[in-house]
């Protein structure tokens, strides 16, 4: 077997290579922290290569370094596939000549050729191969183009003796070093013009300007998954389901027992309707942030974050995870592995999932089109923010309570603007959404006919009176929980507490349980409705990303985790609920008993946080495990 290892810089293309090469569906982003963790392909049955996170040195010591540099001392590698962005080799160079003192066949594949050209940036590669002692194959890997005869270079490389410079001396030597043989090898123009991009970050990332246009760009996401493209796809999808599945199996069933048509048609088909018709608006939102991401926006938005996270004693690279949550809160607690230091990881881990997932925009959709129709954009984008802000000063807190250490500098590259291909787009948004049609016909399936089951029978047998189900003795007993926050029905506690196994099944429960949009709103005014989704955006997060908190963080993490965005969910449940109340009635129409509730919620969440602060103190006070190589006395490296 041959080993091959990919190395290279952060968003150089090195995941677009390894697709190319392995047939693979990996993730490819214009951002920084795409690759986590090492990624396994296979170009033939007897060459494996391997995809490493990017990097932009070996001597630096963050995860994605310790990952690369151990795989690398520790694994049997034939060959090194560096690639390089051929727009910025004074940079990218660095981490090659590292690569050299490891004695081993090096590839350097010089990518992004189109826009190194773009930049008036011209390579003798030839000379520059000569000067280094490297084979180097020109390659643009998203237009697959100079990858053609890799396999072949690949196998003539395996047994080459290596002829590298063995010592460049000091980083600021290897950097003069450097940028001498890129004076006599390449023609750089690049500092005469100025690029679009930087035309392009004027404006975005302009002080003034920067924070309203990225309001504005969330504004114009919603309304185009709303209003312009996903809400019309909704309501098409919703129609033809009714027209041509429900209601012929309705009509069909006619003449069978009571129960078993209400299990097809109410508990499944009425559920999985109800439901699967959200898919487009889903899909559609993703489309939206593959092209932040692809276009390389996404960086911007996390350099603008950098100045309010650090003000919470977190570095602006904690954004990043914060935005995967936006997809999916799971990914998102692995993606903060990318982080240096110990304390960055864990206040990221326990406020990446207060972001709004994919799973709750059924949610968000349900209720939007109920109660807040001609506003679904503003809507939506006051959830995605009261998201960021309600993470960002839960930062605030537990650096101020809990963990108290120095901030840790952040380095990020804001890579060039690039038109994503459409192809890119839709796979990008493909690999997001399609999580939603899993949970479907798989999750979503089996709870909707546990629902059904438990909102069609009681001990008597079959009823049809949902009041004297068993859920109902279920929800009515929830119930004294979530009336302070306005949820008066108990039908809504149920949904809430289905919630737990995956915030898609809350809108698959409330559609059992009620019927039809009409009923649900008998229930709900409209500030309760709103405080219904304030609460569903912030609450305990799914047992898939409790279980993924529970992998990277521990027991401890994950019951933190478990109780206090369900404590905080309803806090701010209630604030909203209160104030909107005295707004819309002059009156807060809270009962002494509510406001009790109220207060003891409060003492009991910061009892909470001072426990856990107390079990903290001796971790955060004499640790600093971002940079220590050896084991201390708590089992820390």
């Amino acid at each position: 077997m041959i080993n091959i290892a990919l190395f290279g810089n952060p968003n150089v293309g090195k995941t677009t290579v390894f697709n190319l090469l392995t047939g693979s569906n990996q993730y490819v982003g214009n951002w920084p922290g795409v690759t986590i963790e090492k990624k396994e392909g296979y170009l033939n049955e007897d060459i494996k290569i391997v995809d490493l996170p990017g990097i932009y040195a070996m001597d630096t010591f963050s995860n994605e370094e310790k990952v690369s540099k151990s795989f690398l001392e520790n694994e049997d590698v034939d060959v090194i596939l560096n690639i390089v962005d051929a727009s910025n080799l004074s940079r990218n160079l660095y981490l090659t000549t590292q690569l050299m003192k490891y004695n081993k066949p090096i590839i350097l594949l010089l990518n992004m050729l189109d826009l190194a050209e773009s930049k008036g940036i011209q390579i003798d590669y030839d000379k520059l191969a000569n000067e280094l002692g490297i084979q180097i194959v020109p390659i643009i890997a998203k237009k697959k183009s100079g990858t053609e005869n890799l396999e072949e270079i690949i196998r003539n490389s395996v047994n080459l003796k290596p002829n590298y410079i063995e010592d460049f001396g000091t980083e600021s030597e290897t950097y003069e070093k450097i940028d001498s043989i890129l004076a006599d090898c390449t023609i750089d123009d690049s500092k005469n013009k100025k690029s679009i991009t930087d035309k392009i970050d004027n404006f975005v990332l302009n002080p003034i300007l920067a924070y309203p246009i990225f309001i504005g760009i969330l504004f114009l996401l919603f309304r185009f998954t709303f209003d312009w493209v996903g809400g019309p796809l909704q309501d098409l999808s919703t129609t033809l389901i009714e027209n041509y599945i429900i209601t012929p199996v309705d009509g069909l069933l006619a003449n069978s027992a009571p129960w078993f048509k209400s299990l097809i048609v109410d508990g499944i088909l009425g559920s999985l309707g109800g439901t699967l018709p959200f898919f487009p608006l889903i899909f559609v939102l993703f489309l939206g942030i593959s092209l932040f991401e692809d276009s390389g926006y996404m960086s911007r938005a996390a350099f603008l974050m950098d100045k309010i996270m650090s003000k919470v004693g977190l570095s602006g690279k904690a954004f990043i995870p914060m935005v995967m949550g936006m997809g999916c809160a799971s990914p998102a607690i692995m993606a903060t592995r990318t982080l240096e230091s110990e304390k960055d990881r864990k206040i990221t881990a326990l406020i990446s999932p207060l972001m709004t997932c994919g799973a709750k925009l059924p949610i968000y959709a349900l209720f939007i089109k109920i109660f807040f129709k001609d506003n679904a954009a503003i809507i939506t984008t006051s959830l995605y923010i009261l998201g960021i802000v309600v993470a960002i000063l839960i930062a605030l807190i537990l650096n101020k309570t809990i963990y108290k250490t120095e901030l840790e500098p952040f380095v990020l590259e804001l890579p060039e603007y690039r038109v994503p291909t459409l192809n890119a787009l839709l796979k990008n948004a493909w690999n997001k959404s399609k999580g939603f049609l899993y949970k479907v016909v798989t999750v979503m399936f089996f709870m909707s006919v546990i629902i059904w089951a438990m909102s069609s029978f009681n001990f008597g047998g079959f009823t049809e009176d949902i009041n004297t189900s068993f859920l109902s003795y279920l929800g009515k007993a929830m119930a004294p929980i979530f009336a302070p926050l306005g949820f008066n029905d108990w039908r809504i506690s149920v949904a809430l507490i289905t919630g737990l196994g995956a915030k898609e099944v809350v809108v698959n429960t409330i559609l059992i349980l009620f019927g039809n949009n009409a009923a649900i709103g008998t229930v709900f005014t409209f500030i309760t409705a709103y405080t219904f989704l304030v609460f569903c955006a912030l609450y305990t997060p799914c047992i898939a990303t409790l279980a993924t908190m529970r992998k990277e963080y521990g027991n401890k993490m994950m019951f933190a985790s478990l109780f206090y965005q369900f404590g905080l969910a309803w806090i701010v449940g209630f604030s909203f609920n209160f104030v909107g109340s005295l707004i819309a009635f002059g009156k807060t129409g809270i009962s002494v008993g509510q406001f009790a509730s109220f207060v003891i919620v409060i003492i009991f969440t910061v009892i909470l946080l001072n426990y856990y602060s107390k079990n903290n103190k001796s971790n955060s006070a004499h640790c600093d495990c971002s940079s220590c190589k050896s084991k201390c006395s708590q089992g820390s490296k």
